[in-house]
């Protein structure tokens, strides 16, 4: 008993003398939040840019609170470590980050308060929102795009999904991919992602059974990709898009097999 005691304060003190390589970019997250929540302090109302004539007096309604993430996109890292995507959102060259990184053993890295505006998303587009960084939280997981997801850190991510949408009350439909919203850019989470383990818990829509299901003359694929959110302007690389998602199937042919998955989808957005 006395060992283990003695064993768990070693360890802990070991732990809280590890220096932290990232101590510089801390401070560096730290002057930037500062500097943000210095800017909302601010009234709103500056001299000369609201109305002809000027109000006499600023007046601030009592009647507001935070912006709240409605969308989350997840992403594999296509890289070949945690550390090395740690240092990719550290660097400020790079112009990228998220929310959450989340390792293959299941640890999770909160780099940036849900609150801010992750640069994760870039050029994309789902629904008639086209500025998805505004309003979604980015999960990144380690991942080179061309293995499985390992069990614990698809765990580690279910438990963070059910915070998030119980937190934010973010919409089911509302849990999608990078390459959902940048179908001509981006294919990530990759093919080997369980989005059906995902939707099975609540995040993410499904489809059921195609097997009796005739798919009405006249159904248009492309508009229903549409209505269910992809940009159709590149309606192959939607429909590549929607395949690796729904089908884990990362061929460029469509099917009638295809158009039945497609078809049970949308009549959950109809």
């Amino acid at each position: 008993m006395k060992y283990s005691i003695r064993l768990t304060c070693f360890l802990f003190l070991f732990a809280a003398c590890t220096p932290n390589p990232y101590r510089s970019t801390n401070k560096q997250y730290k002057t930037q939040a500062r500097d943000l929540a210095r800017e909302i302090r601010e009234t709103p109302l500056r001299t000369t840019i609201d109305s002809v004539p000027n109000p006499p007096y600023w007046v601030g309604t009592t009647n507001f609170d935070l912006r709240k993430p409605n969308f989350v996109i997840i992403h594999h890292t296509a890289q070949n470590s945690c550390p090395q995507t740690l240092t990719t959102f550290t660097t400020v060259r790079t112009k990228v980050s998220a929310h959450y990184v989340i390792c293959r053993d299941g640890t999770v890295h909160h780099m940036l308060n849900d609150y801010l505006r992750a640069w994760q998303a870039g050029v994309s587009r789902w629904g008639n929102v086209t500025d998805v960084n505004s309003i979604s939280i980015g999960i990144e997981l380690d991942n080179d795009g061309f293995e499985p997801f390992p069990d614990a850190q698809i765990n580690s991510l279910l438990h963070l999904l059910a915070q998030l949408k119980a937190t934010y009350k973010i919409p089911t439909a509302n849990f999608i991919g990078h390459g959902d919203i940048a179908p001509t850019r981006k294919d990530d989470p990759s093919a080997f992602f369980p989005w059906k383990l995902l939707a099975d818990k609540g995040y993410g829509l499904w489809y059921g059974d195609t097997t009796n299901i005739p798919v009405p003359a006249g159904f248009s694929s492309v508009s229903a990709l549409r209505i269910v959110g992809y940009d159709i302007r590149d309606s192959s690389a939607a429909a590549r898009a929607f395949k690796r998602h729904f089908e884990q199937d990362t061929t460029r042919s469509w099917t009638p097999a295809d158009e039945k998955v497609l078809y049970r989808l949308y009549q959950q957005y109809m």
